[in-house]
């Protein structure tokens, strides 16, 4: 239907103009009215010399104007170069650098920097104020490039994710038809902007013409549900971490949307088997969406796990565009089962054009249109698909394939445990056993035979590991994925 995400809006401010589109803290528009932001923004950013394939790295905020920023930039032809919100200096210029921007625009100032342009957000979008709307413009092609989105991944190696817009219209639809996102749709997304999945979801509603509202953090829980209320919320977005904030701090709170809400949809990290209960028991009639999928291909499998099923390990079926496959270490499709693993294989229009500067590792991963990933799994007899993890992180056990997941997220229901990492280690005998980490609530103590026998109550006798060690803090990401290659290295 559309070409790119800003083509999208544009043909809802004409349809629609008088529709509220976005909201923040502090300000909201309505279709119209961010179209007219959009054309003043890209007016600014021609004037400063920005123009097609233009590179332009911008530190992130859960804004209005930060979002108005990355499609004033689709409507010149350029490149949305998204960074962390607070992200250093170094870290700016280093990706600014790899990146081949044109400019770098922070929320603060700061110092110039030799053989790049700095300049703050507010400048922009002060002069952005006055400034006459954009009117000769060209909306973006499907294969153009639109972002260049920088991911450390789980080798810590840094990859600039190269998509085109075709990429983000597939990935909007991957989520609208997921989740059955409708043009009355008011969605509030806490995630940050600067990563895919917080985007993504952004995309979604745009396309489909609905609401979205915007907030900063979770942790002001008063804030959180009193947006909620203002804008008449009907949906949510969450990273598993930040839903956890909120059932510690809410107290109970979302069971007054149980009616209201039609959905909450999770990504980026898995969900703890503590916090789906407890949610699903707050909200029994809201779907409870898992996406799965990746920077490189997003997107590509959803789960309702408030259907009444719950399958432990299901990541469900593919989505709208996605095809997936499962094959062998030589990359050969396989019919896969419970006892004949392989590694999953994503198609669709929602993959990545490879990384940026970057051919080797383009060629690993990116074959034939196909992303290839190290994640372990095989399709079950109703077609779902069971994820088992990351093929160097499935413990193979005297032949038996041991998820490192299950056995952490048994351990978590110990009361002594607040959190825990398994990885696998080698043995002579079987190969390799599982050692797991504990890190224990505060003013509990640390017994390994206590957590032992509630896993050999909850496991079979070979995925018990007998290697329990403390641990003073589990290494986990901003948005709660376990960082099992630090546990390795220890």
């Amino acid at each position: 239907m559309y070409n790119s995400v800003v083509e999208a809006v544009f043909a809802h401010a004409e349809a629609q103009g008088e529709k509220l589109c976005l909201a923040d803290e502090k300000c909201e528009v309505t279709y119209s009215e961010y179209k007219s932001l959009i054309c003043r923004l890209a007016a600014v950013l021609k004037n400063e010399g920005i123009g097609k394939d233009d590179k332009v790295v911008i530190e992130a905020s859960q804004t209005v104007e930060f979002l108005g920023m990355e499609l004033a930039l689709q409507l010149l032809g350029a490149v949305f170069v998204p960074l962390e919100r607070n992200c250093s200096k170094e870290k700016a210029l280093r990706v600014a650098q790899a990146a081949e921007a044109s400019l770098v625009i922070m929320l603060k100032e700061t110092e110039p920097a030799e053989g790049i342009r700095l300049i703050t957000m507010k400048e922009i979008t002060e002069a952005a104020q006055s400034a006459t709307e954009l009117s000769d413009y060209s909306l973006p092609e499907k294969e153009d490039m639109s972002e260049l989105l920088f991911s450390t991944g789980t080798t810590g190696k840094e990859k600039g994710i190269i998509i085109t817009h075709k990429n983000d219209i597939a990935l909007a639809e991957n989520v609208i038809h997921g989740v059955k996102l409708l043009k009355d749709n008011i969605e509030l997304i806490p995630s940050p902007l600067n990563h895919s999945h917080g985007l993504r979801r952004y995309y979604g509603n745009m396309v489909q013409g609905a609401t979205v509202i915007l907030i900063g953090s979770v942790m002001n829980v008063i804030g959180f549900f009193g947006m909620m209320d203002k804008y008449r919320v009907n949906s949510i977005d969450l990273v598993p971490t930040a839903l956890s904030v909120l059932l510690k701090l809410s107290k109970g709170k979302f069971a007054e949307y149980k009616d209201v809400l039609r959905y909450i949809q999770f990504g980026a990290a898995p969900l703890s088997d503590n916090d789906k209960k407890i949610i699903r028991e707050l909200l029994p009639n809201t779907h409870l969406y898992n996406f799965y999928g990746s920077t490189e291909s997003g997107c590509i499998c959803i789960y309702d796990f408030n259907d009444g099923k719950d399958k432990p390990k299901c990541i469900g079926k593919p989505a709208h565009n996605a095809k997936i496959i499962i094959v062998d270490d030589d990359r050969n499709e396989i019919v896969s089962s419970e006892n004949n693993t392989g590694l999953l294989a994503s198609f669709g229009d929602m993959n990545m054009s490879g990384y940026w500067k970057d051919e080797e590792e383009t060629a690993k991963a990116l074959i034939n249109g196909g992303i290839y990933s190290n994640d372990e799994a095989y399709f079950d007899e109703d077609g779902d698909i069971i994820l088992l993890g990351r093929k160097g992180d499935v413990i193979n056990v005297g032949g038996n394939k041991v998820s490192p997941d299950e056995i952490e997220d048994v351990t978590k229901k110990h009361p002594s445990v607040a959190d825990c990492g398994c990885i696998g280690v080698k043995d002579e005998l079987k190969g390799s056993v599982p050692k797991l980490f504990v890190q224990v609530k505060a003013g509990a103590e640390f017994d390994a035979i206590a957590i032992r026998r509630h896993l050999q109550n909850n496991l079979e006798p070979y995925k018990v590991p007998n290697l329990i060690v403390q641990i003073d803090k589990i290494p986990r990401s901003f948005n709660g994925k376990l960082l099992r290659r630090e546990l390795k290295d220890r």
